[in-house]
């Protein structure tokens, strides 16, 4: 007889794999289906990619054991600046800067690099009890109508569980068997996503420069390196990603300025269309949805693999009280409780994303004068910036026991 059980993830993912660890340490069995081999996620080179972990995040990480063989190499973020401007004329003299000395709980976040998080996540999946890892393997067919929930993957083999959950992308298939719709909202911008090193340090400061065409984020990486995410329009980008690196580089100086001094590329380039996806339903019978599967948002808060954290934070704990109860962790009530927990907080992120991208996103000269002295407003009220902050660490809302620190 097949083996059933508690859960089948879809989708190997940073967030999928943290669901897993976070249902197995609460008792639960599991499978991820990963899409990637193993030796794709275990590479050591640095190839660019990075993840800007809130306070939160970085709580629910050392709940799940996984900060230790992290944080060695995590940069934390000790003040972030916010400002607005053209290119090649420099900030406004009206910003926004927020020093983690205000908040009594330390650093608002770390960054942590893509290879060393993925690295970190896939050892624990080898090595926790109750998690079963499929790499190299894909979904084929998926049933979730009867008593138990079925996938049947690329080998033939059949798979049944209590609950299926859906890891697998802002364009992943899981919702769409399910006949959960998404909603899109092209920005038509592109994001340009690279690393750099600089010849000075940037003492551990997050800048965010609003520029019309879109925003440029500067995060701090170990070393004086630090990561980009540079939005254009989608035409433009595509222009300056076809660009050679010294080219590329001669475009980015004037939006980066020189105040780190000498820059020059690290790892690779890459591009990503800007998109809003908001999933109609987070659930469905036997069926709950996490991460990019149910929201993909505009990076210019840095909030998505967060937002990613948040959901399988609550789904986890949900799960996991049901399970004690002696509940059916699939059935309608339980994940009902899960999609009223996350869906007004996603709808909110996702409103203030779309909200910042247009109103920062453009040459009006009225605008520009009205969200300056917005800027300046909040840098000069004492309780307005802190409120800021703690949104940005990740501390405001009904957090689940995990982004606490706490085990579910």
């Amino acid at each position: 007889m097949n083996r059933i059980y508690d859960a089948v993830i879809v989708g190997g993912s940073l967030t999928g794999a943290s669901l897993a660890l976070a249902l197995a340490r609460a008792g639960l069995t599991v499978a991820v289906i990963d899409a990637l081999p193993k030796d794709t996620q275990t590479e050591r080179d640095f190839d660019g990619r990075s993840y800007a972990l809130a306070l939160a995040s970085v709580r629910m990480l050392k709940a799940l054991d996984l900060w230790a063989p992290l944080a060695g190499d995590a940069q934390p973020m000790l003040h972030i600046k916010v400002t607005d401007g053209r290119a090649g004329e420099g900030p406004s003299r009206f910003g926004l800067h927020f020093d983690c000395g205000e908040l009594e709980e330390g650093p608002m976040g770390h960054m942590v690099e893509d290879r060393h998080l993925r690295r970190a996540l896939l050892a624990a999946l080898e090595t926790t009890p109750g998690i079963t890892h499929l790499p190299a393997t894909r979904v084929t067919e998926q049933a979730t109508d009867g008593p138990l929930a079925q996938v049947t993957l690329d080998s033939g083999e059949a798979l049944q569980a209590h609950l299926l959950v859906g890891a697998d992308g802002r364009t992943g298939p899981v919702a769409a068997r399910a006949g959960i719709a998404r909603k899109v909202t092209d920005y038509r911008q592109t994001a340009l996503v690279c690393a750099i090193s600089h010849e000075k340090p940037h003492n551990g400061t997050a800048h965010q420069f609003f520029m019309p065409p879109g925003p440029l984020a500067i995060l701090p990486l170990k070393g004086n390196r630090s990561s980009i995410v540079w939005s254009e329009s989608a035409e433009q980008a595509a222009a300056i990603h076809a660009l050679n690196d010294a080219n590329y580089l001669s475009v980015l100086r004037p939006r980066f300025g020189d105040f780190l001094g000498e820059i020059a590329l690290e790892g690779r380039r890459y591009t990503y269309p800007l998109t809003l996806v908001l999933a109609d339903h987070f659930t469905a019978h036997r069926l709950a949805l996490v991460g990019d599967s149910a929201h993909g948002m505009h990076p210019i808060a840095g909030q998505g693999f967060n937002a990613g954290l948040r959901d399988v934070a609550a789904l986890a704990e949900v799960l996991a009280e049901a399970r004690r109860r002696g509940e059916d962790i699939g059935r309608a009530d339980v994940l009902d409780r899960y999609a009223q927990w996350r869906r007004f907080d996603t709808a909110a992120l996702a409103f203030t994303t779309d909200t910042l991208n247009r109103l920062f996103s453009n040459d009006n000269p009225l605008l520009r004068l009205g969200r300056d002295l917005g800027l300046g407003l909040v840098g000069a009220t004492p309780p307005l910036r802190r409120a800021f902050m703690r949104e940005a660490a990740g501390l405001t809302g009904n957090l689940p026991r995990l982004l606490r620190g706490e085990s579910v």
